[in-house]
């Protein structure tokens, strides 16, 4: 059975800021994930996507803002177990063990539960089945292989404009297609794509994609008019997540609709399990990744105190470290 002082669970921007600052503070670390890398969603569902709303960045990529966070951590070596699906929680003397997807056992003194939404997966496009095989994607990798391509978003929320934003200087053209008329995203992000040469179809639908390998058209048809055929060579189905807790959910966490319910020291219901970022839920929760950080350094601080009781509940400022 291996040791550790504290296992964040979730490696996204919250949990990489909890290798880190628990490596701060002296803690040895281990970080797991059931995804192959780190980052998270960041990485698996917009690693070009600019993120406009981390403290000191007027504007990050995700897959940078991911790298600097893995380096900021690794003067602290934190062990990354990723691919790794955490199943099992029992106790041991008080301390926390975690049963590890085949077998292994890892020995905590604390445990900080980063896990965002959990395992997550796309909501389906509902003209997709019988659709061609090639040319449906729920997030864009590499935005600049979609150059002076015509590209069909289908959503109304923020990832459907900010995928917007981020291919129109790109594509050929862009279409977005909305089956309301009112959006879900932030209204000055609307407004921003409101502003370019996107065309923005409200009160339709896409009713059926054309092509037999791949995808060349779609028809666009609005609720109550007529339907138009649009060519279309990608379609980015941007159509919200369902999420998965998994194995978590049955560990006897307090739950409100599938989030850890926690207290002001991010604390759970579970001796020496505390949580932070998108998973958490508390009165007044925002969820942005900058709030995600600060809730990630309070866990790893309550989580020393568990550790050793004789831990200042804050260290000090790093810039005080020499």
């Amino acid at each position: 059975m291996r040791e550790v002082d504290v296992a964040v669970i979730g490696a996204g921007p919250a949990g990489l800021f909890a290798a880190y600052y628990a490596g701060f503070r002296g803690l040895s670390v281990a970080v797991i994930d059931a995804l192959p890398e780190p980052g998270g969603q960041v990485t698996a569902m917009y690693p070009e996507k600019l993120i406009l709303d981390v403290a000191g960045f007027p504007a990050v990529k995700g897959r940078d803002l991911v790298a600097n966070l893995l380096a900021q951590a690794a003067p602290f070596d934190p062990r990354y177990l990723l691919g790794t699906q955490v199943e099992k929680l029992a106790y041991a003397d008080g301390r926390p063990v975690l049963g590890l997807a085949g077998g292994e056992q890892l020995e905590c003194g604390a445990i900080v539960v980063t896990g965002g939404l959990g395992s997550f997966s796309p909501r389906p496009l509902p003209c997709a089945d019988g659709a061609p095989g090639s040319g449906i994607v729920h997030f864009v990798t590499e935005p600049t292989e979609l150059t002076d391509r015509d590209v069909l978003i289908v959503g109304g929320g923020d990832s459907a404009f900010d995928w917007a934003l981020t291919l129109q200087p790109l594509a050929r053209s862009v279409t977005l297609v909305h089956r309301r008329e009112k959006f879900r995203a932030h209204a000055s992000t609307v407004a921003r794509v409101l502003s370019l040469p996107v065309r923005v179809v409200v009160n339709a639908e896409v009713t059926r994609l054309l092509g037999d390998v791949a995808v060349t058209g779609a028809e666009v048809t609005v609720r109550g008019g007529a339907t138009e055929t649009l060519p279309v060579d990608i379609v980015v189905a941007a159509l919200g997540f369902t999420a998965d807790q998994g194995p978590l959910a049955e560990w006897g966490l307090r739950l409100d609709r599938r989030r850890i319910l926690v207290d002001s020291a991010m604390g759970t219901n579970l001796p020496r399990v505390y949580a932070a970022g998108d998973i958490t839920e508390y009165p007044g929760k925002v969820r942005l990744i900058a709030t995600g950080f600060g809730e990630a350094a309070t866990a790893v601080n309550s989580a020393a105190m568990a550790i050793d009781p004789s831990a200042r509940p804050f260290p000090g400022h790093t810039s005080d470290a020499g």
